[in-house]
């Protein structure tokens, strides 16, 4: 069984399953799609992603892909600690350009669900933090976009000072929000 909580912009959620333990260790399903299914949350995905950041301050966003190979993500963190960050980038949205931040963390052992619409993104809080999304569709370098991290428009409060990000020459050029036509639609299917 999961704990599921609504984080306030359409469809974000944080994801906690059952951890049982014992002197041995753990166990835990962190996905069972029958728990899922009743939340209405999909449970179709179809690649696993993992990424190691090595330093605390890493950054890596604001991604997203555009339609028709938009993707929800199931984001969870295996070791060390990140602050994830969800933007909604559905133009109408009466949430457009809003974020919502989260540590997400392998003590917290807890999970962001990340819709189609939002820009995603986070910071690496330690170091050697490992990372691993579910995605309901493949990757598409034609569709990959990225928003600026810093864009003053949406103005994240990331965690970690401005001049301790390490960024990749992607994100670090990244458009503004306001120069980007984000393919999203409030209340149109992705």
């Amino acid at each position: 069984m999961v704990e599921v909580r609504d984080l306030g912009l359409d469809g974000l959620k944080e994801i906690t399953p059952k951890k049982h333990g014992d002197d041995r260790g753990f166990f835990s399903e962190t996905f069972n799609s029958r728990d899922l299914a009743p939340t209405g949350l999909p449970v179709e995905f179809c690649q696993d992603n993992h990424s190691l950041s090595r330093a605390p301050g890493v950054l890596r966003g604001l991604h997203y892909q555009l339609p028709p190979h938009a993707q929800d993500k199931l984001v969870r963190v295996i070791r060390g600690a990140v602050f994830d960050v969800a933007v909604d980038i559905r133009k109408g949205s009466p949430t457009f350009g809003k974020w919502f931040g989260l540590e997400v963390s392998a003590e917290k052992w807890n999970q962001i669900f990340v819709p189609k619409g939002f820009a995603h993104g986070f910071v690496t809080l330690t170091p050697d933090t490992e990372v691993i999304y579910k995605v309901t569709d493949f990757y598409s370098p034609e569709h990959d976009r990225v928003i600026r991290f810093d864009d003053p428009q949406i103005g994240v409060q990331w965690p970690v000072e401005a001049g301790a990000f390490s960024l990749s020459a992607k994100d670090a050029k990244a458009p503004l929000l306001a120069e980007v036509d984000t393919g999203f639609v409030y209340g149109k299917e992705a």
